[in-house]
């Protein structure tokens, strides 16, 4: 499953609760309902969270959707939802509007990886920060592009097109990739730029949640896709080691997700909303989600 690190320092995935709105539902003086909604990120933790608490608080019932980034920060600023959750949290101006208040709450972190579906590479995929920011930018079409194989000298790259799967729906898994992109690339970040929604070009496959973007990769020859790591080593796909901030080749697991959080948390802000687009440290993995 999913694997997250739970400290409110070194983990961060915009949790969003509301102090108190009209969502809350109390049936009777012991039974309170919590409806929530957003990320699909970080859903299977939560989920096991849920399930955790309601077995030792049955008189709380809690209702978690994974909705997407978009869509959860939608419904709480319509305060039809008592909490979200997403990568890209609330501005001030976003909280200011919500008479009853609101709180960021850094909940969990985990990382995002590049997956791929290449059958007979005979190897494992590395890519450059140069590289990677250029196939999002449709720069790099082709799998057996000369700067591909330069990396890759041992491996078999194929003469066929490069697919990406991407989200259809607004995604703080989305955002966190271009946030990133965007922090190592000038063309990323005068290009797409960062949103929840973001236009890739040419002709990517789109699904939603991260579950329908590691499915299109899983079924996909040929196709790379940015996915939560959890997603990815669920369904087995092969995930690229990333050039990092320090000019290492990192490959995607626990312990480079830690190493690029606690590089980092000296960093937290006291409002809580910390980003680390690109973060230091030479075993680092170069994306990582706060929340």
């Amino acid at each position: 499953m999913t694997t997250w690190w739970c400290t409110a320092v070194v983990a961060s995935l915009a949790l969003l609760t509301a102090l108190s709105h009209g969502a809350a539902q109390t049936t009777s003086s012991t039974n309170v309902k919590l409806e929530g909604a957003g990320a699909t990120f970080p859903a299977p933790l939560y989920k096991k969270w849920i399930g955790l608490y309601a077995s030792q608080n049955p008189e709380v019932s809690i209702e978690y959707r994974d909705v997407g980034s978009g869509e959860g920060v939608k419904r709480f600023l319509a305060q039809t939802v008592d909490f979200g959750a997403s990568d890209g949290a609330l501005t001030d101006e976003q909280m200011a509007a919500l008479k009853p208040g609101a709180r960021l709450v850094p909940a969990t972190a985990g990382i995002v990886v590049l997956a791929y579906n290449l059958p007979g590479l005979g190897g494992d995929l590395r890519l450059s920060r140069e590289v990677y920011a250029d196939i999002f930018l449709r720069k790099i079409e082709k799998w057996n592009d000369p700067r591909l194989q330069a990396i890759n000298p041992s491996l078999h790259l194929p003469n066929r097109s490069i697919a990406i799967a991407a989200r259809q729906d607004g995604s703080g898994t989305t955002f966190a990739l271009a946030n990133h992109l965007s922090a190592v690339s000038e063309a990323s970040r005068s290009g797409p730029g960062v949103g929840y929604l973001v236009d890739w070009g040419g002709r990517a496959m789109r699904a939603r949640g991260n579950e329908g973007v590691a499915a299109l990769i899983k079924t996909g020859e040929g196709t790379i896709g940015y996915v939560e790591y959890g997603f990815a080593r669920k369904l087995g796909l092969p995930m690229a080691s990333l050039q990092n901030k320090a000019g290492q080749y990192i490959s995607p697991s626990d312990h480079s997700g830690r190493a690029a959080l606690l590089s980092n948390v000296s960093q937290m802000p006291s409002n809580l909303r910390l980003y680390v687009p690109d973060p230091d440290g030479a075993e680092s993995y170069p994306i990582v989600s706060l929340s």
